[in-house]
């Protein structure tokens, strides 16, 4: 587990977890701080959708502990925007962008009349931050697979998160709109944590400055004092390069 000098966003402890008899995750230990921008990548099966729901408090921990900015994970977890792997909509419901969006408030979900103006305006300043103001009545079915994620990450954002948690935010996108994803990420990266689970090795390559390897154990990576030591910062690693420095873990 790396050591920081200033109190981690994320901190897990000795975190085991089992499903009936079978061992999922073993001992796990890793600190997210608050500039992280960390991928968690591994094989299925290895546990990161399992890591994710004890870090959601959707699974019970069982051994081990998660503290969000020092507080047990089911106190503080208003402090991370969520984003699922499906995130489809039945492209018939007569739901709106904006409607969509307002449910990201932590205040009991009420239709759109019900809110109050100013969280109306706040979720058109979200809308815009993530280029969909000028979508905000239309239809959410009608959008692009690219678009419905972007709206899918405001309403993720809406409830002004420290910390945003995307679940394969891009396995159903098109390589522009994976590349549109990726880039809004990084913008949104200067203001909230980004912990992101991914396959695609590219984006630990251009945008991650953190990996995690899960394979039931987990393998941790600082990018950054990874180009530092092997004196590459600025040039280009090809992903064969990538996965010999993360000591050939097949993902």
């Amino acid at each position: 587990m790396q050591t920081n000098r200033s109190s981690p966003v994320i901190q897990i402890e000795n975190l085991s977890f089992t499903y009936d008899k079978d061992l999922v995750l073993e001992n796990i230990n890793l600190s997210v701080d608050e500039k992280d921008f960390l991928v968690i990548i591994g094989p299925n099966g290895g546990g990161k959708s399992t890591l994710i729901k004890l870090i959601l408090g959707i699974n019970t921990i069982q051994k081990g502990s998660i503290t969000i900015f020092n507080y047990s994970s089911n106190k503080s977890i208003s402090s991370i925007g969520y984003v699922p792997q499906n995130t489809n909509v039945n492209i018939n419901f007569p739901i709106k962008v904006i409607e969509v969006v307002m449910m990201g408030h932590h205040s009991h979900k009420r239709s759109l009349f019900g809110y109050k103006k100013e969280e109306i305006t706040h979720a058109m300043y979200i809308l815009k931050q993530v280029g969909m103001e000028e979508f905000a009545h239309k239809k959410i079915g009608l959008l692009s697979g690219g678009q419905r994620q972007r709206v899918m990450i405001a309403r993720a954002l809406c409830s002004n998160p420290k910390i945003l948690l995307l679940d394969e935010p891009t396995s159903s996108i098109d390589a522009d709109g994976q590349k549109q994803i990726y880039e809004l990420l990084k913008e949104l990266h200067k203001k909230v944590t980004i912990i992101v689970i991914s396959h695609d090795l590219s984006v630990v390559l251009e945008y991650a400055t953190k990996v995690a390897h899960i394979n039931k154990k987990l393998s941790f990576h600082d990018l950054g004092s990874m180009q530092k030591e092997l004196n590459i910062k600025g040039t280009h690693i090809c992903e064969v390069e990538l996965l010999q420095m993360l000591g050939k873990c097949k993902c």
